[in-house]
């Protein structure tokens, strides 16, 4: 069967060379309702460790953060999860099979930070894993709608122990114009990248929540990138704009 899906993988985009910002990337949320969100996946060790978040496009394909590239050998995919410390009897765990990390992506400025992951097999899709859509290439997001960021990432800024369950926060779009001020990023802020979060801090996405989604009318507009600490003040956390990227990928006609 042959997929014809949108993704991210825009070859040519202009690069800018930046400072070193980079940092792996829910503070102040809350937990949904139990499978509620079901297009977001667990990407773990082999070991069952979780280290990172990304989301279902389509049964065989996800889409995550360069960033979270620790080899394809070395990791699995888990969809369905609600509670990391509990087996629900929910869980799909589907190994990778090709890895495709954006081209252009660079591990200093961040700048392309999104990858493919195709799956060895497909995602059987049912009431607790089901796909996400993706916005058309080029759309804009207004400045001041809210968003939703979902993860297994530290609920403190200082760390600690990954919450157990999924989390989830509403957070603004702040627009690349006060992004990149000197009070905040100070040109950082390339024209792949998007922000989101209050001026005052308190919400953000943190460590472990980078690849999961940012949707925003249904649609995923942004990858949980990265940010300076968590929920700081003037420092919104900083995500892949995806629409910059959306993009036909001949990979697919192998489905």
């Amino acid at each position: 069967m042959r997929y014809s899906i949108r993704v991210c993988l825009l070859i040519i985009f202009k690069t800018s060379l930046l400072a070193n910002v980079g940092e792996e990337r829910i503070v102040g949320g809350y937990a949904p309702v139990p499978h509620s969100i079901k297009y977001i996946v667990s990407i773990q060790t082999l070991e069952r460790k979780h280290f990172c978040g990304g989301f279902l496009i389509n049964k065989h394909w996800v889409v995550t953060a360069a960033h979270c590239n620790i080899g394809v050998k070395n990791m699995m995919i888990v969809g369905g999860d609600y509670s990391l410390s509990i087996y629900e009897g929910t869980e799909q765990e589907i190994l990778p099979h090709i890895l495709v990390p954006h081209p252009s992506y660079n591990k200093i400025t961040n700048n392309c930070d999104i990858m493919l992951i195709k799956l060895r097999a497909p995602f059987y899709l049912n009431s607790y894993v089901s796909i996400t859509l993706l916005p058309r290439q080029g759309a804009p997001i207004a400045e001041g709608r809210l968003c939703r960021v979902s993860g297994w990432g530290y609920t403190n800024p200082s760390g600690g122990p990954i919450p157990s369950t999924l989390r989830t926060v509403m957070l603004p779009i702040v627009s690349t114009e006060k992004c990149n001020s000197s009070e905040s990023f100070s040109g950082n802020i390339t024209e792949n990248m998007l922000c989101a979060g209050y001026s005052l801090g308190g919400k953000d996405a943190c460590q472990g929540d980078s690849g999961g989604p940012l949707v925003c009318d249904g649609r995923v507009y942004g990858v949980v990138s990265w940010g300076k600490g968590c929920a700081d003040a003037q420092f919104p956390g900083v995500y892949t704009a995806v629409s910059n990227y959306t993009y036909e990928h001949p990979l697919f006609s192998n489905n």
